[in-house]
């Protein structure tokens, strides 16, 4: 059908011309196209909303059928989109004319049978913009969408409304600590399981999103009753050759967003320790992937969910004990790294870490060793994913940073020799190398008692430190005790 003969007969004639006086077309959906082009400019909004145009498009909306006004519908609320979009008055008059309602009815309508991506894009588009003018549209929009309307419009499974979606909820939400409340509560966080799970069918993750996740995650107290509610529901779980999996692909997908929203605003968030702690957990229940895991052929994500999640939550453990190298030393970045070593973490670490296969240039002189000496290595666990040996030791060398009590449990766990043996390439952890220097720095810096104990390894052969050398430290004997010490090359 021609677009431009659509039947008029349904929109009230009053309607009709006063649309057609101020856009000087000679029908109704001339007069919709070229409206919809005036408002896309700051100027044509003003003048539209001079003209009192969005009192009219709103009774133009309410007088149209879904579906069968389809393309009028679409029309008009791509309209009142733009009409939204940063005009002031054009968004209060939004709310005076009950657009929210109207607007709100036609997605439902556009729900309840097969989901019409395309209007329920356009109607929360509509709703987005309009909540951006304050509080009076965003309490407006609230009342009249949370929680159930939230909810249906979550489980969209469409790429086209998720974003919209997200940044309405956002928009709503920024400096209202109530309605955070509420949208983390019993009611509200099936609305985040929801977009979650949308996000993780359609592979989301634009910038609305992510501003969610991180207000609710990292900002506010509630990662955890959102990772445990998207957990396996009854024969939802997965088969892996070890069994079934441990996680849901929607936790899975969850730990990689905020594990890329943490490493890209590592200097601007303050991690709880809550959220920490809750990860930290996370990564011990996710370790009994070892038991049967292989040796991993690719980096993050590698197509086990298990694996993805043991993975996730170990670089955001890495990124969470970064906060206080990056800031310095101050007592909020202190504490959440203060709290994961007091619930075990570089026991933990260590322990993974001399499980772990070696570098394959330390297994070779180790093989030539057992060789000789008849005994077998052959118990030892091979890296699941390439640069999970890298990722524990940058977890370990970010707690060392400034810290005499990390330096030392490690000595006194016997770990100085097996950190000082990351400091080699491995093809299987790239810049675990790097990653290692960065470790063996922190391990040495200002604590004589380790660089003590690290000048007697070398000097015994134990270990060959080449990286010493562009730390700039050296071993001397001390001709006074007769003792190995470090020194600066300088």
């Amino acid at each position: 059908m021609d677009n431009t003969a659509l039947p008029e007969c349904s929109v009230p004639e009053d309607v009709i011309q006063a649309l057609l006086s101020v856009s000087n077309s000679s029908n109704l959906v001339e007069s919709m196209e070229d409206l919809i082009q005036v408002c896309k400019t700051a100027d044509g909004r003003e003048d539209l909303a001079a003209k009192n145009v969005l009192p009219t498009v709103i009774q133009l909306v309410q007088s149209l059928l879904y579906p069968s006004d389809h393309y009028l519908l679409t029309l008009s609320l791509r309209l009142l989109r733009n009409l939204c979009a940063g005009e002031v008055a054009n968004q209060n008059s939004f709310v005076e004319q009950n657009g929210v309602a109207i607007v709100s009815n036609i997605l439902s309508s556009a729900i309840s049978l097969e989901p019409d991506f395309w209007i329920i894009c356009v109607g929360l588009q509509v709703l987005a913009n309009a909540a951006l003018a304050g509080e009076r549209q965003q309490h407006a929009i609230w009342q009249q969408l949370f929680s159930e309307k939230f909810v249906a419009l979550a489980r969209v499974r469409s790429k086209k409304t998720c974003g919209p979606l997200c940044m309405i909820i956002s928009t709503c939400c920024d400096g209202t600590p109530e309605l955070v409340a509420q949208l983390c509560g019993d009611c509200g966080v099936t609305i985040l399981k929801e977009i979650v799970k949308t996000a993780a069918a359609v592979d989301f993750g634009e910038d609305w999103y992510k501003l969610l996740l991180s207000r609710i995650c990292l900002v506010e107290p509630y990662f955890r009753p959102l990772f445990f509610s998207l957990e396996h529901v009854g024969e939802n779980a997965e088969d892996t050759e070890g069994g079934r999996e441990s996680f849901s692909k929607e936790q899975e997908f969850l730990l990689k967003n905020v594990s890329e929203i943490l490493n890209e605003c590592l200097s601007e968030i303050t991690v709880p320790n809550d959220f920490a702690l809750c990860v930290f957990g996370i990564f011990k229940n996710s370790i009994k992937v070892l038991s049967y895991a292989t040796r991993g052929r690719s980096g993050l994500p590698t197509g086990s969910i298990d694996i993805d999640v043991l993975g996730y939550s170990l670089t955001i453990l890495r990124d969470t004990c970064a906060q206080g190298t990056l800031r310095g030393s101050t007592k909020d970045t202190m504490d959440v790294v203060d709290a994961l070593i007091s619930y075990g973490l570089i026991e933990l670490l260590l322990s993974l870490l001399r499980d772990l296969e070696p570098p394959a240039i330390i297994k070779k002189s180790i093989n030539q060793a057992e060789n000789q000496e008849g005994s077998s290595s052959s118990t030892l666990k091979p890296c699941p994913y390439k640069g999970f040996r890298r990722d524990i030791v940058a977890v370990i060398g970010n707690c060392l940073y400034g810290r005499k009590i990390v330096q030392d449990e490690i000595r006194r766990k016997d770990g100085l020799l097996l950190l000082l043996q990351q400091c080699v390439i491995d093809d299987d952890n790239p810049y675990s190398r790097e990653w290692g220097i960065w470790c063996q720095r922190n391990l040495l810096d200002r604590n004589q008692e380790n660089q003590r104990a690290v000048a007697e390894l070398e000097l015994k052969g134990s270990v060959d430190v080449p990286a010493l050398a562009r730390l700039g430290l050296r071993v001397e004997m001390n001709l006074a005790t007769g003792r190995p010490k470090l020194v600066n090359i300088s």
